[in-house]
């Protein structure tokens, strides 16, 4: 049985069209897998350069830290040691005052013990006189 030429030419254009589908088919998933893997990789690369822009700001407040930190031990620092010298000074302007209230204690009992002995003197003299 053969068939006629007619049909062997529709089964062969089916045959045809079925080809040219499965090649379309492919090129478009093979070009589907293509634009897949270089999206993908694009992903990647925004994904890494926005990770790395956080870190960026991320490493610089971690860097700004670190130098408050440390900045701020060392006036700590100094901030006890002036308290220590603040509390020397102050200790010696004490002492200062208190012997210069010695002193001045001092002067008072020697003006008193010199008028106690110029009266005694003229006590003494007008004892004499008589």
């Amino acid at each position: 049985m053969e068939k006629p030429s007619s049909s062997k030419n529709l089964e062969a254009s089916l045959l045809q069209l079925i080809s040219n589908h499965n090649q379309s088919s492919l090129r478009l998933k093979q070009h589907t897998e293509k634009a897949k893997k270089d999206a993908i990789r694009n992903a990647v690369r925004v994904s890494d350069v926005l990770v790395e822009a956080v870190n960026g700001g991320v490493e610089e407040c971690y860097i700004n830290q670190k130098r408050i930190e440390l900045e701020i031990q060392a006036l700590a620092s100094t901030i006890l040691r002036f308290a220590k010298q603040t509390d020397q000074w102050l200790a010696a302007s004490r002492s200062l005052n208190n012997a210069i209230k010695e002193i001045g204690d001092f002067e008072n009992w020697m003006k008193t013990m010199e008028f106690d002995c110029k009266s005694i003197n003229a006590a003494i003299r007008n004892i004499h006189q008589v």
